[in-house]
């Protein structure tokens, strides 16, 4: 095992305001990844609807969101000056995806940018896994962001165009030991963002995934805990970062790719993959 430790993240960039005006739906929102890019955004000048189940699920076993994060998350952005709404709701639950799409744009003015963040990872052998993990992961992992982008994509054609970013993995473009389930839950996400690019296209909706290695997030230490490892460990089991001393990323690394894709100096990035993966897919 490496005695290594990752490098300090680079300070966050000032905001540019490039957002400003525009309203932001990010899923998977109370903490990690989706909490680092719902800062982001507002502090670009966006106001922002944060959704996350915010309780604790059968499978898998690791804490997810809280009700308290999601509280502080929306404190945190106001005080950014932007307009924060908090949703508590499963991605797999279409009626209350639904309802949470409807109040943002009744109450923000509309919808420009949607972030499918929400998902989760286990370990499982293929022949070891029960129909319910199968269903757990390829239902919050792909069911939900079609959910989500289903009830999202009328109100950014009412808005004459828009963003929809959805975060699949280095998984989504490789393969990967005990990973089946979240392999397959991610090509399937990148292959729905390369149908909807070409569906929405010409509504002026922009459509893009990223794929991020490793990252530092509260979901990576519940799943060495699930796997009795460390974080470390469990980055090296996917070996292949070739910079040296970075087992993972950090959130603020994601939310700098999702900052720029949500902009308009991305006008003309859709159905693309972009890779922030320190270079494992290389190897």
């Amino acid at each position: 095992m490496s005695t290594e430790t990752p490098a300090s993240p680079a300070p966050r960039p000032a905001p540019t305001g490039d957002l400003t005006g525009r309203v932001a739906f990010i899923t998977g929102a109370a903490h990690g990844q989706g909490r680092a890019m719902a800062l982001a955004l507002a502090a670009d000048g966006a106001d922002i609807a944060a959704y996350d189940i915010a309780a604790k699920i059968s499978y898998p076993a690791y804490a997810q969101g809280s009700s308290a994060e999601l509280d502080s998350l929306r404190a945190e952005i106001e005080a950014l000056g932007r307009r924060a709404l908090v949703f508590a709701g499963d991605v797999r639950d279409a009626g209350a995806v639904g309802r949470a799409v409807d109040a943002t744009v009744a109450e923000l003015g509309g919808l420009d940018i949607l972030v499918n963040n929400a998902g989760i990872v286990a370990y499982a052998a293929a022949d070891e896994m029960s129909d319910a993990e199968w269903d757990a992961m390829i239902g919050i992992n792909l069911t939900g962001p079609f959910l989500v982008g289903r009830a999202a994509i009328p109100h950014l054609k009412a808005r004459g165009g828009g963003v929809i970013i959805n975060n699949s993995s280095v998984m989504g473009l490789r393969g990967g030991n005990r990973l089946s389930h979240y392999v397959a839950s991610k090509h399937g996400l990148t292959g729905l963002t390369k149908a909807w690019a070409i569906e929405l296209a010409p509504f002026g909706i922009r459509v893009v995934s990223i794929h991020p290695t490793g990252v530092n997030t509260p979901m990576n230490d519940g799943l060495a805990a699930m796997e009795g490892a460390t974080p470390q460990e469990i980055a090296e089991r996917s070996a292949g970062n070739l910079l040296p001393g970075v087992p993972w990323i950090e959130t603020d690394d994601v939310a700098e790719l999702v900052r720029y894709l949500a902009s308009d100096r991305a006008r003309f990035a859709t159905g693309a993959q972009f890779v922030l993966d320190a270079g494992l897919l290389t190897a």
